[in-house]
């Protein structure tokens, strides 16, 4: 479990969202559940004994209207977004970071991942299981990563495969193996 002093839930294009801080930076993002009662609750057992507020810290304001930029088709970069990596295993850490230099609107392969972590290709299923443990979708943008076949592969944020390919149109991405007009 995480640690994080405080949090707040924000509304999106896609629906409430929820950020969760630490002293050392974003302790987690939390993409749409059904109802925001159950986003709420399932961030208070991710982060038990943290605050929630409708007056986040100026950083978090800042990452969050960025967050909410991006999921309205503005083409934000979120690599400025502070986050506490402290208790992310390593490989974790070099695929997170990996990820983040993925633009919005372009996509790479789990392969494509784990080569860019210096592991090869071999090693795209950790990259699966490194995303699957993401703490901080939308920030380490892992539905920009696809599957070899140009299917979108797996998303483990509520919401599926539907969410994944949601956010990858709205960043005008090609969503993995929808069919493009060339």
């Amino acid at each position: 479990m995480r640690s994080a002093t405080g949090f707040t839930l924000f509304d999106t294009p896609i629906g409430t969202c929820a950020i969760a801080w630490a002293e050392r930076g974003i302790a987690g993002v939390l993409l749409p559940d059904a109802r925001e009662l159950q986003t709420r609750a399932y961030l208070l057992r991710r982060f038990p004994g943290a605050t929630g507020t409708d007056t986040p810290p100026p950083h978090v304001a800042e990452a969050i209207a960025a967050i909410v930029g991006l999921l309205s088709g503005t083409p934000d970069d979120l690599t400025f977004i502070e986050l506490d990596l402290e208790r992310v295993p390593p490989f974790h850490r070099r695929v997170y970071e990996a990820i983040r230099r993925i633009p919005p609107g372009e996509t790479r392969t789990y392969g494509e991942v784990a080569t860019l972590v210096g592991d090869g290709p071999g090693a795209a299923q950790a990259v699966g299981q490194a995303m699957g443990a993401n703490p901080f979708p939308i920030v380490v943008p892992c539905h920009r990563v696809v599957a070899a076949n140009g299917r979108p592969g797996g998303f483990s944020a509520p919401g599926g495969v539907d969410t994944k390919l949601r956010m990858l149109r709205i960043e005008g991405a090609a969503a993995g193996g929808e069919p493009t007009l060339f």
